[in-house]
């Protein structure tokens, strides 16, 4: 691939990823154009972006969706280049194509690449190829509730169902129960159908006591393929993370140095390009298996950068525009400790419902080592067509109970407010200090449903 000049970029997505793109761009000396839907005419990175242009009105099939207006926004601009952020367009192969097609640089995985990889059944077929460990389950969709029945009760319970078009946390059931089977079954694939067009479905093996281990890899148009080392997203609710750090904590070095080699080699084996990240389970006993491939960006970026002082939107660009890579596994050796917590407008007491209103104060942490990425501020109206995330808070520490302690007291200074807001900054300060947490012996469970009460309960 030939190298290819990058001059301005169009971001198309909004909130605090579009702003962390454009000032990167700005860095490196590249225009960029941000769009924009009604709602967020007056946003961080309108404001920001050396242009803007409107695409529509506040819901996202109609504006950051809608690949016509994103299209057009970058003709009449100019773009030479569109980076999808994460969210919305950025894992969608057919505006990869359309992106070619119009003789734009897509800033992410070729499409071709982000189809099979998008497709679970197909992923964990590739997968399973190269060598990377699944857990027991099908390996194709499956047609029937009753082919799927037999095949959970030969895996044994519990089993999740997932959707073959699924992520975010979306599309996905845990039966624990054969006589719940049936029922789920039709639930996940109507909810599948509705929320991805696609109602197909697929059964593995659920592992109660899991951590959810993530490795970032960096590959370019040239074969070169590095890994950026572990990061743990365990604390979550309802498969959707809240807490993220890098290095995983209390994994041997060994083990990282398997579970890295592993995503090189999967990601080699379907001629990966550009930032992604490969997703495992490690069970207690030290095994780790492949879940998915996620061709963007992560939400969790940050904590990798901190700890290794890499610019993973610079790269995504240089990536892009057909240089090669110039970092190895070595340069990438990470120094320190990072975590990340994201300021939600949930209420935890309410197994975390959306929480939206207008900000009437706004204070977020600062001090040493604290990075904020953000689009809010007082007087922001939270809308209600779009992901609840308003803020992430990034502590960087030379030990993981310095980071902790650094972290609790960022969450401590935090202070958004508003009529009817409700956030998870009290709530993320609460369980860093829970024993298992702080022991780095927690996992997926270690956040509770919601008690018959009403709170929210943290597993013991």
């Amino acid at each position: 691939m030939t190298a290819r000049t990058i001059r301005k970029v169009l971001v198309a997505n909004r909130g605090e990823i579009a702003v962390r793109v454009i000032r990167t761009c700005a860095e490196l000396g590249i225009d960029t154009v941000a769009v924009y839907s009604v709602p967020d005419a007056d946003s961080a990175a309108v404001r920001l972006a050396d242009q803007a242009v409107r695409i529509g009105p506040g819901p996202a099939k109609r504006s950051y969706s809608y690949i016509p207006a994103i299209i057009e926004a970058a003709r009449a601009t100019g773009a030479d280049a569109i980076h999808p952020g994460y969210g919305f367009l950025s894992e969608d192969p057919d505006f990869a194509e359309v992106c070619a097609a119009e003789g734009l640089l897509f800033v992410g995985t070729p499409a071709a690449v982000m189809a099979e990889l998008g497709d679970k059944s197909t992923a964990r077929a590739l997968m399973a190829a190269a060598g990377l460990p699944l857990l027991p389950g099908s390996r194709e969709p499956l047609e029937t509730a009753e082919e799927a029945q037999a095949l959970a009760d030969g895996i044994g319970y519990p089993v999740i169902i997932k959707a073959v078009a699924g992520g975010g946390g979306r599309g996905m059931r845990v039966v624990r129960d054969p006589a719940d089977f049936a029922g789920a079954w039709q639930q996940t694939r109507a909810n599948a159908t509705a929320v991805f067009g696609d109602g197909r479905l697929y059964v593995e093996r659920y592992l109660d006591s899991a951590r959810h281990i993530e490795v970032q890899i960096l590959a370019d148009s040239h074969g070169t393929v590095v890994h950026l080392g572990a990061r743990d997203c365990s604390l979550q609710r309802r498969h959707q993370k809240l807490v993220e750090e890098s290095p995983a904590p209390g994994l041997p070095d060994e083990l990282v140095a398997r579970i890295g080699a592993a995503a090189v080699r999967g990601a080699q084996a379907v001629g990966y390009v550009g930032a992604g990240t490969f997703e495992f389970l490690l069970d207690p006993e030290g095994r780790f298996y492949f879940m998915e491939v996620n061709c963007r960006l992560q939400v969790e970026h940050p904590v990798t950068e901190m700890v290794t002082g890499i610019d993973l939107v610079a790269e995504q660009l240089k990536i892009a525009s057909g240089l090669p890579l110039t970092l190895s596994a070595e340069s990438a050796t990470a120094r320190g400790v990072a975590i990340e917590c994201r300021i939600n407008a949930e209420d935890p007491t309410r197994e975390f419902a959306p929480a939206p209103g207008t900000l009437t104060e706004c204070v977020l942490p600062g001090g040493p080592f604290v990075r904020i990425d953000t689009h809010v501020g007082p007087g922001y109206a939270i809308p209600p067509h779009y992901d609840s995330l308003l803020a992430k808070i990034i502590v960087w520490a030379p030990d993981r109970p310095a980071a902790i302690a650094r972290m609790r007291r960022a969450l401590a200074e935090t202070r958004i407010s508003g009529k009817g807001i409700a956030t998870t900054a009290e709530f993320l300060h609460d369980i860093l200090d829970h024993p298992r947490f702080r022991a780095a012996t927690h996992d997926t469970a270690l956040i509770g449903t919601a008690t018959s009460s009403g709170g929210t309960r943290m597993a013991s």
